[in-house]
């Protein structure tokens, strides 16, 4: 697969479902962080604040998130449930997507990048 030049032909290179779960991810996205601006890292949608905040992307049986480290070890008993990594958590295909927690994660994000930035700035 090339790489995809925008977040929209990303999701649309994928089959229905996948789409339709990946645009509730976007719009969760952009709901929580409306500032962020939306990008391509690494081949997967991104959005980008003082830093990257998250990035997505569709696998055969999951959308797999990844917030990062920080993101994770900060909501940790939340995503219990999940498969995941350091960095990622995996959300399967066939369960409810939870997109309150994304937002959640979002703006943990969000206030964590900003709070980066003011540091560089301060020192």
């Amino acid at each position: 697969m090339k790489k995809p030049e925008s977040v929209d032909e990303y999701i649309k290179s994928f089959p229905k479902e996948s789409r339709l779960l990946l645009e509730k991810v976007r719009q969760t996205v952009r709901k929580a962080a409306p500032q962020a601006v939306e990008v391509i890292s690494y081949s997967m949608p991104a959005y980008k604040l003082d830093g990257i905040l998250v990035w997505f992307a569709a696998h055969t049986k999951h959308i797999g998130f990844y917030p990062g480290a920080s993101g994770i070890a900060a909501f940790r008993n939340e995503l219990a449930g999940y498969k995941g990594a350091k960095g990622s958590v995996q959300f399967p295909f066939d369960e409810p997507l939870p997109l309150e927690l994304i937002s959640k994660i979002v703006l943990f994000k969000v206030a964590e990048n900003l709070q980066k930035a003011r540091s560089k700035k301060a020192k």
